[in-house]
């Protein structure tokens, strides 16, 4: 193609864009930065790079509902939980869509991922599923498998504690596999599914960037030929492998089934139900796909988060925790879940860890609005891409002092915020997330047990020097996590180590029924 066939095919895009762009109250539209650009609005004023950090900016600037023109997507940015609150979980029936994704849902997934789906039949289906599966009653079902893989954990830490990253990952891995399909992770770097869903994840949250692809904001991109569009055909190739190994995992859970081999799991029950659902294996392997996707990342990376957390601030927090630990647990035996209400300050420590460094950390997968609507005399019109930008809410001074600071403390008392959880981790209105319950286990009984059996401190180097950590270091993408950093964790006494030991050689006893 000539350069100017290709100026001729992106000025036929850009006249295509301009025709089904809809007219806007301007005159009522929350405040935000003037465009700059007639085709692109804010698109090239959103950096690549931590847009949260930008969107915070607005917010401080602009107030809590700050209003982007991204191509010819209305965008609508809020940084306060009050106004989130009142947008997305008091109008929840209006404001509960998804913005479209084309990359992520449209290209690369071919409309079947329940997450990134519109108020459709197909999403009710999919999230009526998922909530029967893990909301509190069906998640406590889950709590034995969570307390064996935590024992396991705290052996792997005994051994190898330079490795505790790749210890969480496995942990949070295999917890999210168990309950999915019914088997164990062993090793993170080596079973072959737990590669592809890395891969799927990986390129899946490095495409779901707001603003990254300049089709998201001008959709006639897409009649563009195929070799002017390589994003294209990279995300066509990734459906490809998707398709294959999701619908293979079904496929193993059905020969299990046939064998009478099959434990209890997530996929084993949509397949039984699966006439009353009227899904088919493939649409089976996307739902699977979401526990198994969604939960591993989060997990491991609000653990990572508290580790964090420990070497930065430990000092301030620790002998606390410890002290009710021992108080209420003693020396003598791990925290359980039966000890979860007598543990307060381990309760307030899993919420700040939750709050200070949000995974999900613009808020989850963007809402949209479906229809028209008012806020506080400001115009939302229908089809904006709502984000509560969770950096920007949880680090508001005006809910959480000294926002950077990891402080407990916060929740040990009753505070005006609203919604349930005294944070916004979990999101809001019908697009809560479903797995919260199973998360927030897995949180509480890993930074209890953590607490309980381990000095967590500041790693030194060949000169005995400690070994500063930066609390602002962390990954791009749709999950934010800390970049690797070192930590010392040493057993607390040989007490607590024998423990440990003696706790992990009776979990693998257990454990060998998932390991078929």
């Amino acid at each position: 193609m000539s350069a100017f066939q290709l100026g001729l095919c992106i000025s036929v895009a850009a006249v295509v864009a301009l025709l089904v762009l809809k007219p806007r109250k301007a005159q009522d539209l929350p405040p935000g930065p003037v465009p700059t650009s007639w085709l692109l609005g804010n698109r090239n004023q959103a950096p690549k790079q931590k847009p949260w950090r930008w969107f915070q900016e607005l917010n401080d600037q602009y107030g809590p509902v700050v209003y982007l023109q991204m191509g010819r997507t209305p965008t609508v940015v809020i940084g306060t939980a009050q106004a989130a609150w009142d947008i997305l979980e008091k109008r929840s029936p209006v404001t509960s869509s998804r913005p479209r994704f084309i990359m992520g849902q449209e290209i690369m997934s071919n409309n079947m991922r329940g997450l990134m789906s519109g108020n459709n039949p197909f999403w009710r289906r999919w999230r009526r599923v998922l909530h029967g599966s893990f909301m509190q009653k069906a998640s406590d079902t889950y709590k034995p498998i969570q307390n064996l893989e935590s024992k396991q954990l705290m052996f792997e830490l005994t051994k190898s504690p330079a490795r505790f990253r790749e210890h969480l990952e496995r942990y949070a891995t295999s917890v999210a596999v168990v309950v999915t399909y019914g088997r164990r992770v062993h090793d993170i770097y080596t079973d072959e599914v737990v590669c592809l869903n890395r891969e799927t994840q990986d390129f899946l949250t490095s495409i779901n960037i707001p603003g990254k692809y300049l089709v998201e904001s001008i959709p006639a991109l897409l009649y563009l030929p195929n070799f002017l569009t390589p994003w294209r055909t990279a995300a066509l190739k990734q459906r490809a492998r998707d398709m294959e190994y999701l619908t293979r995992l079904v496929q193993e859970v059905k020969t299990k089934m046939a064998s009478g081999r099959a434990t209890k799991s997530f996929c084993r029950q949509l397949i039984e139900d699966r006439e009353k659902n009227e899904m088919s294996d493939l649409e089976i392997g996307y739902t699977c796909g979401t526990p198994f996707g969604a939960g591993v990342e989060t997990t491991s990376g609000s653990l990572s988060s508290f580790m964090l957390a420990c070497v930065a601030f430990g000092p301030s927090f620790i002998p606390k925790a410890q002290k009710e630990l021992d108080a209420v647990v003693g020396p003598d035996r791990m925290p359980t879940f039966e000890d979860f209400d007598d543990l307060p300050y381990i309760r307030a420590v899993v919420n700040e860890t939750l709050r200070w460094r949000p995974v999900a950390v613009l808020g989850g997968t963007p809402h949209a609005s479906t229809e028209d609507f008012v806020y506080e005399g400001m115009f939302i019109p229908k089809g904006s891409t709502i984000i509560a930008n969770l950096w920007g809410i949880h680090l508001n001074p005006a809910d959480f002092p000294d926002p950077h600071r990891f402080d407990p403390e916060r929740f040990m008392s009753k505070r005006d915020y609203p919604g349930p959880w005294q944070h916004s981790s979990f999101g809001y209105g019908r697009r809560v997330c479903p797995g919260q319950y199973l998360a927030s286990n897995s949180i509480y009984i890993n930074i209890a047990r953590i607490l309980w059996g381990f000095n967590l401190s500041k790693a030194r180097d060949e000169n005995d020097n400690e070994i500063d950590v930066d609390t602002l270091a962390y990954t791009d993408g749709f999950n934010s996590v800390p970049q690797p950093f070192q930590m010392s964790i040493t057993p607390r006494s040989p007490g607590h180590l024998a423990i440990i030991e003696r706790e992990n050689e009776t979990a693998q006893e257990e454990m060998k029924a998932y390991d078929s």
